[in-house]
């Protein structure tokens, strides 16, 4: 097994591991704190944001060449159909108050929207790493930042659907299975055809753009929290300072 394949692998457990641990938390202890929800996805919102547009998009016009934007307007449509025509789309701040109540139905449904999410953060992050060790680090970065609330998001779905603790847990654990099935299936697609990994690699990034845009900072502006907006600028100037960060430790 390459070095690059170790660096993945390790990748997906830790961002697996941020889910599973957003889903403990809340089920563990249901008074989640709604401003940290928030500023955890705002960061989050903001650091997506600065990686489709400084990394992802250029890297992979370069990759691929001028295929890449309508493979990006692929992912960005794949993820907006099933979220919107095959599931209902969920909040990502609603869902976590105990007192809004769901159905059984509809939390299975949330659960299966955020298992494609949660599978093509695991290719984001393989494909990325696969092509370019820096940029795949970004992606991983920007990734971990929202599974601990994504987690959160799911676990609370659980509860407010009348399920059990248990249960809540299973189901960020499962997220988190979803994750590590994207990560291993790089591993399929470089087999296959090498440039298949561009494809995947600008399909990820129109995910990555449907989930910062449509999802996160929908539910920045629906806040009374002016704060937030700081926040997701705070999580672009992140990206772009830790991107230098790399750039020098890596040194390309």
């Amino acid at each position: 097994m390459s070095d690059i394949s170790v660096y993945i692998i390790i990748a997906g457990i830790v961002a697996a591991g941020a889910e599973i641990l957003g889903g403990a938390f809340v089920a563990w202890k249901r008074d989640v704190s709604k401003s940290i929800h928030e500023y955890l996805i705002a960061l989050g919102a903001g650091f997506l944001l600065a990686l489709v547009m400084i990394d992802l998009l250029p890297e992979s016009i370069e990759n691929i060449g001028t295929t890449a934007p309508v493979w990006m307007l692929v992912g960005f449509s794949v993820i907006h159909f099933v979220e919107h025509t095959v599931v209902k789309h969920l909040h990502f701040g609603e869902e976590t108050h105990s007192d809004i109540m769901i159905s059984t139905v509809a939390s299975q449904s949330a659960f299966w929207g955020l298992f494609i999410h949660a599978f093509f953060d695991g290719l984001a992050i393989s494909s990325g790493m696969y092509y370019n060790l820096q940029l795949g680090l970004m992606i991983f970065l920007a990734i971990t930042l929202h599974k601990f609330p994504e987690g959160l998001t799911i676990a609370s779905i659980m509860l407010a659907s009348q399920q059990t603790k248990q249960t809540a847990l299973r189901a960020s654990a499962g997220i988190a299975a979803g994750t590590m099935l994207g990560i291993f299936m790089i591993f399929f697609l470089q087999n296959v055809d090498p440039k298949i990994t561009g494809y995947a690699f600008a399909f990820s990034a129109g995910a990555a753009l449907y989930v910062s845009a449509s999802d996160l900072i929908p539910e920045i502006n629906r806040s009374d929290n002016r704060i937030l907006s700081v926040v997701v600028f705070g999580g672009m100037v992140l990206f772009y300072f830790s991107g230098m960060l790399l750039h020098e430790v890596l040194g390309h």
